[in-house]
């Protein structure tokens, strides 16, 4: 079942420096939600918060009614929540299989130690993961690639394997960091009909982070638009283009990278 994301009043501070300022909206179960903004209004930020490897300095997270600023990643998996990065960190030497399978530990019982002592019924479930992995890479398109290094891939399909990973771990919440960074013209609306397909098929609420503004306006039902740390307006991608403070904040802006 898709989850919702409710953000009120985050704040974000590293030293004297304001990342982010009461950022607050609200993701429906089930849409498709971008955050969009120039580059340094914080959006990777924000996801670095909602996905655990930030500590905001105040406010809240929630995912369906469940508090969880501060929570570990490894525990937020439990929830629902998984995510994608800007630049894929795969196991280039290990097949794609195996990098799939990483995204699956949160699913296998008995915890650390009883995978390593490959104690009962951890075996059962690894094979039956590796099945569901296998059937995964084939949905997807990459089932030809999965006893391939991930090192013989392209930069496209690392995406895609990447997204696979996420989605081994049946998320409710999906966080999409950058996913048309490097991919063509054709990769990019192959990637706009994977996730409308993932979104109905799944029941699974996603948020994407994305420059793409073709991308965000052919997919996403809402967006925020974030502006130094600030949330800048709320509504439509057609109604964010044509926001006057949304032009402004774009033009003009020397090139930077998100802020960390």
């Amino acid at each position: 079942m898709a989850a919702q994301l409710t953000l009120n009043e985050v704040n974000l501070r590293f030293g004297g420096v304001r990342v982010l300022e009461d950022v607050g909206f609200t993701v429906e179960p089930g849409q498709i939600f971008g955050l969009v903004g120039p580059n340094g209004a914080g959006k990777t930020s924000l996801f670095n918060c909602i996905s655990g490897h930030y500590r905001p300095t105040s406010g809240s997270i929630k995912i369906d009614d469940t508090e969880i600023l501060g929570t570990r990643p490894s525990s937020l998996a439990a929830l629902g929540l998984a995510r994608t990065f800007q630049h894929p960190a795969l196991q280039l030497h290990s097949s794609v299989l195996e990098n799939v399978l990483l995204g699956g530990h949160s699913r296998l019982p008995g915890g650390p130690v009883a995978w390593s002592l490959r104690l009962p019924p951890s075996p059962r479930a690894e094979r039956d993961l590796r099945t569901e992995a296998r059937a995964l890479l084939e949905r997807n398109g990459l089932g030809w690639a999965a006893d391939l290094p991930a090192d013989e891939l392209s930069h496209g399909l690392h995406k895609g394997v990447e997204l696979c990973r996420a989605l081994i771990s049946r998320p409710r919440l999906l966080l999409l960091d950058e996913p048309a960074a490097g991919l063509s013209h054709g990769e990019v609306e192959q990637f706009i009909a994977t996730i409308r397909r993932l979104r109905d098929e799944e029941d699974i609420t996603v948020i994407i982070v994305e420059h793409h503004m073709g991308l965000i306006s052919a997919l996403t039902d809402r967006v925020v638009v974030l502006d130094h740390g600030r949330k800048l307006m709320e509504g439509t991608a057609a109604e964010a283009q044509s926001d006057p403070r949304v032009i402004e904040a774009y033009i003009g802006k020397e090139p930077a990278d998100d802020a960390a």
